[in-house]
């Protein structure tokens, strides 16, 4: 039930997501020389960097329910060898590539910011800091939800299967943040 409950949830957030794709391109249809003059400003090479970060982040998270699944919880031999990782060092090398990406895209706004783009700047600042912003949250979000599972390892003595459970739940959300992502990379980023 809480797995299809989540697809239910993320559905909806899928409907955010959309209307958010459809206001920047009713925006950009609009206005298309303030596109071209703003696109201008972004760091695509970074952006790349940052994204394949937070795809790769998408496999880690894999991994780590993969081990969930096999009740294993931890590490079974030196933290150098990665094919005996458990779902606590899969999680937190998760969390660490989605706090590098949220960092990235603070490092990313506030290179943009002295380039005088901002939010009441112009059309483009509004679209392009509610949509990367609102996925940003969600990030969060998702970072938030990897510290409760990891704590939830720590507090118990067994790994239980509604652990298992709560670690396949986050990472559909994790998913979802990264398909996501992907779809405005593109669109902010490629489809200039």
């Amino acid at each position: 039930m809480v797995s299809v409950g989540t697809i239910i949830w993320l559905s909806s957030e899928l409907m955010f997501f959309a209307a958010l794709f459809a206001a920047y391109y009713t925006i950009r249809a609009v206005s298309p020389a303030l596109w071209a003059q703003d696109t201008a400003h972004l760091n695509v090479p970074f952006a790349s960097v940052n994204t394949t970060i937070l795809v790769l982040s998408s496999l880690t998270c894999q991994l780590g329910v993969f081990a969930a699944e096999r009740g294993q919880v931890s590490r079974r031999g030196s933290i150098f060898n990665v094919r005996l990782w458990g779902l606590r060092e899969w999680f937190v090398l998760t969390y660490l590539m989605g706090a590098v990406f949220i960092g990235g895209q603070a490092t990313e706004y506030a290179s943009l910011v002295q380039e005088g783009i901002t939010i009441p700047h112009d059309a483009y600042g509004t679209m392009f800091y509610l949509t990367t912003g609102f996925h940003g949250i969600h990030v969060s979000g998702g970072l938030v939800a990897f510290l409760f599972v990891l704590g939830g390892t720590f507090i118990t003595n067994k790994f239980t299967h509604e652990q298992a459970v709560r670690a396949i739940v986050v990472s559909y959300y994790w998913h979802f943040v990264d398909v996501v992502w992907i779809g405005l990379f593109a669109t902010i980023y490629l489809i200039q």
